[in-house]
């Protein structure tokens, strides 16, 4: 009776990853991966307004036939949106808890400013809320075209040139997408190391491809206000 009463008060595997400081980091980094792979496949599907309303149009219709007709239209965008949400729900509340318990766990302040690591951190820290602050923003532009003024349901290349034809879209837009920079910097890094990939032979090639990844990731997104900006599409 005393092994039964034991076994049944054993946290099961999900609470122990949750409850522990190592479990948080891992998932903070597996959901960052997650969201890091969506970027990348987003950011080329953003390139194709350089071909024309025709191609952006057509890849914008299709985003929403994906796997039809075995799934109904849709069907799998709102998979793709739900793995998301939760990922940048799950991210967001263990990065706040993680904040929380080192807040706790230093109650006197340092007497010295901790110079790169206290950098780093800041810069997460409000990468974060601002990237948070612009998925609302984006989402009420570009999906359902609250805060688009000269918006057309069902025209997504005309409604990005009419967003980016206004000096505050282009502003939050490029804001938002140094910050993401940024955050991409630091976040790849720190996924690496708590996944287990960082090690002294790897750290140059896994610096050097956190660099790329955020430049390229933070020029690909930006191209297209500075595009519609120019002329070059419109």
């Amino acid at each position: 009776m005393a092994l039964a009463t034991k076994t049944e008060r054993r946290p099961s595997m999900a609470r122990t990853v949750w409850g522990s400081t190592v479990g948080k980091k891992t998932i903070m980094a597996v959901s960052g991966l997650i969201m890091l792979l969506y970027l990348v496949v987003h950011m080329l599907g953003n390139l194709k307004i350089f071909f024309g309303s025709g191609d952006f149009n057509h890849y914008a219709h299709w985003l929403r036939t994906i796997g039809e007709p075995f799934l109904h239209y849709e069907w799998a965008l709102w998979i793709i949106r739900v793995v998301l949400v939760a990922a940048v729900v799950l991210h967001a509340v263990c990065a706040y808890q993680l904040s929380r318990r080192d807040v706790r766990a230093r109650p006197v302040a340092y007497t010295h400013k901790r110079g790169r690591a206290g950098y780093a951190t800041r810069t997460m820290r409000w990468g974060g809320i601002i990237l948070a602050l612009f998925i609302v923003w984006h989402l009420l532009d570009l999906t359902t075209l609250t805060v688009n003024s000269n918006a057309q349901p069902g025209h997504p290349y005309e409604n990005v040139v009419a967003t980016f034809n206004t000096w505050y879209g282009d502003v939050i837009y490029i804001v938002a997408m140094l910050a993401l920079g940024l955050h991409i910097r630091h976040g790849f890094w720190s996924a690496a190391q708590t996944l287990g990939a960082g090690k002294p032979t790897r750290d140059r090639v896994l610096k050097t491809t956190a660099n790329v990844l955020a430049l390229v990731l933070t020029v690909g997104f930006i191209a297209v206000p500075v595009a519609v900006m120019t002329g070059v599409v419109n």
